[in-house]
């Protein structure tokens, strides 16, 4: 599924209004979070982009010539970015839930994460 500007700035103010009603407008970690999601995002669109032209023209793969005339064959650098890119922005989001879900925003009663409890203001122990 493809995801263009305007699709995913919808998200965005969707998410952005769940955090002003959920308290996290002013949450450091959460808009700083927030603020390299919405950069990844942008990034990962326009290297999906450039990563189709890469497939259709059939340059998948990129050769490099080293020392002795030896040629090493290597995923193409767009590709490459482009999952390096993904797999940050992974976890920026699971940064992000985390948030969230600290704030009780999923309303879910799950065990309590220690490192949000302490960022939150509690003592590790669940004890606020």
């Amino acid at each position: 599924m493809d995801i263009d500007i305007r699709q995913l700035e919808e998200m965005e103010t969707a998410l952005q209004q769940m955090a002003e009603e959920n308290g996290l407008a002013c949450n450091y970690l959460f808009m700083t979070s927030f603020a390299r999601y919405k950069r990844q995002m942008r990034t990962l669109i326009e290297l999906g982009k450039k990563c189709k032209e890469v497939i259709a023209n059939g340059e998948l793969m990129v050769t490099k010539g080293y020392v002795k005339d030896r040629e090493n064959i290597y995923m193409h650098p767009v590709v490459q970015q482009f999952d390096r890119t993904t797999d940050s922005a992974n976890k920026t989001v699971a940064t992000l839930l985390r948030i969230l879900k600290a704030f009780g925003v999923d309303n879910a009663e799950d065990a309590i994460d220690p490192l949000m409890d302490i960022i939150n203001g509690g003592d590790a122990d669940g004890n606020s």
